[in-house]
């Protein structure tokens, strides 16, 4: 079967492994895939330059205009989150319109396609910039180093939401909690204080703060906040009571909430506990009269705005004062053990990101 020029891009993309580091030890980290697509975009006469750590480089590549028109930025990662449980998570395969692999779905496939956009693209009067960034599951150390370098007059960041237009979507605040015991051996009760047993009571806190969270204020476009635990560990052997027990969450924020809030109400559900804040990023919500969000409704044919349950390096392109939307590709298994990008969507959003550069930058 002859693939697409977008559908092999994206295998291509796929197979080469760029686990973030800092979020899986052991990963491989962006490099390779970042001189990929530098030299990739070199090929086709973009401008290229790599910025940030020299391990874990950014790309920026520049479709430069003739000058006198608006410029457009379209910002997607290179990172992708483990392997863990998959199958074969490096070696793309296509099957009844999906293109399986990890990263495929987000956002290796919505990368493919904006690199296809700008290269593709006749010399507009204004510059047309994608950034291909590394961090952006954990700590977006390649947005900010790209923002350092970059301004554009509006943006796109292409990450999955169904080819709806969304312009709002979550924050988050990523925890630890520790409880502290008491070692002493197990037949010594009198001597012992037990530290996972207390991080029980913590964790029923949690649950019962995510129910009231659920069921609380509602933010029209991404719902409501959420708690959740994500990793514990603790204790030293079988035969001695635990000293130490820790335990790292993560709280998804919707605009109105702030780390500080979270910190607080964290803070009084944990008791004695201590309770520390390891990373966090602000909700982000676009102003919906503006006109390029109303530009981008129209060529993608939508007269709804929709709002994301992730957290996208968006928020982070927007606090530099570049209006930006999200609009990407359909499929499922982001973060999961099968991954998949549909690939008619992915057509999709690589021919309406292209009507918007030549509409917004003649």
């Amino acid at each position: 079967m002859q693939l697409s020029e977008l559908t092999e891009l994206t295998a291509q993309l796929v197979a080469i492994e760029s686990v973030n580091p800092a979020l899986v030890p052991g990963g491989n980290g962006e490099r390779e895939l970042a001189v990929f697509v530098a030299a990739w975009c070199e090929r086709r006469g973009l401008v290229v330059e790599l910025v940030g750590p020299e391990q874990r480089p950014s790309v920026i590549a520049t479709k430069r205009g003739s000058g006198g028109g608006r410029s457009l930025l379209l910002n997607a990662h290179l990172d992708t989150v483990g392997v863990a449980g998959m199958a074969e998570p490096l070696t793309p395969r296509v099957e009844e319109g999906y293109l399986y692999g990890r990263g495929s779905y987000d956002m290796k496939g919505a990368l493919a396609a904006i690199l296809l956009v700008v290269a593709g693209l006749p010399t507009l009067r204004g510059d047309v910039i994608v950034t291909a960034v590394a961090d952006e599951e954990l700590a977006s150390i390649g947005t900010e180093a790209v923002l350092e370098r970059v301004r554009a007059d509006a943006a796109i960041v292409p990450e999955p939401t169904d080819l709806q237009l969304a312009v709002a979507h979550r924050g988050f605040v990523g925890f630890e909690l520790e409880t502290h015991g008491v070692a002493a051996h197990g037949s010594r009760p009198d001597l012992g204080v037990d530290a996972i047993v207390k991080m029980g009571h913590v964790l029923v806190a949690l649950e019962q703060l995510d129910e009231r969270l659920q069921s609380g204020p509602s933010d029209p476009l991404v719902g409501t906040g959420s708690v959740h635990a994500s990793l514990i560990e603790g204790g030293q052997e079988l035969s001695s009571f635990p000293a130490r027990c820790l335990l790292t969450g993560e709280r998804r924020t919707i605009p109105g909430e702030s780390t500080a809030d979270v910190e607080r109400e964290l803070r009084e559900l944990a008791g004695d506990a201590t309770v520390r804040v390891i990373a966090s990023r602000d909700p982000y919500e676009a102003p919906r009269e503006h006109h390029f969000v109303a530009l981008v409704a129209r060529i993608a044919g939508t007269h709804e705005l929709h709002g994301a349950p992730f957290w996208t390096d968006a928020a982070l392109v927007a606090a530099a004062g570049i209006p930006t939307v999200l609009y990407g590709p359909s499929g499922d298994g982001a973060h999961a053990e099968v991954e998949r990008v549909d690939l008619a969507s992915l057509e999709r959003v690589r021919d309406v990101i292209a009507r918007i550069a030549v509409e917004w930058c003649t």
